[in-house]
């Protein structure tokens, strides 16, 4: 297989995660792609405790990507490729590579107008994901497997009711 899911979610690894994507994608390895987790074991140790016996989980900065990505590209087992926020997923998409993008959960902050009722962009976010779809990957917002898949385009005209 390869990396089977490249998803943005702010939560990283977490239930809906680890058994809504990765039991149905039979997921054996995440790589979880944020420069301040790389930098620290206590985060990493963190994170490792979240994932099932035989997952495995693999930590990078984003600057690390064009040079990593193509070792677990090449991995015959799926995995998920997960970010905190777009830039590093920008990061990743430049790398090369990336066909889709899942927008799985980016949450509310001062700087965020709600989207969808679990994806919040600020201007600056949205820019960025408009520049990631216009290097070629598909980019939708779906919160678990059985959800409708938003094309960006919807997702960027859609104000989510209170």
């Amino acid at each position: 297989m390869t990396l089977a899911l490249y998803r943005i979610d702010d939560r990283l690894i977490h239930g809906q995660v680890v058994l809504g994507w990765g039991q149905p994608l039979d997921a054996a390895f995440i790589v979880l792609v944020d420069d301040a987790i790389a930098g620290s074991e206590w985060e990493r140790e963190l994170y490792r405790m979240a994932v099932p016996p035989g997952m495995a989980v693999f930590f990078h900065a984003a600057a690390e990507c064009p040079a990593v990505l193509a070792r677990y590209r090449a991995d015959p087992r799926p995995g998920i490729l997960l970010t905190a926020g777009v830039a590093a997923m920008r990061a990743v998409v430049d790398a090369g590579g990336v066909s889709a993008v899942n927008v799985g959960g980016i949450h509310h902050r001062a700087d965020r107008r709600q989207r969808l009722r679990y994806v919040f962009l600020s201007p600056a976010e949205e820019q960025e994901l408009r520049e990631i779809a216009a290097r070629g990957p598909v980019v939708t917002a779906q919160d678990v497997p059985s959800a409708r898949p938003v094309p960006l385009d919807e997702l960027l005209h859609l104000e989510a009711a209170s």
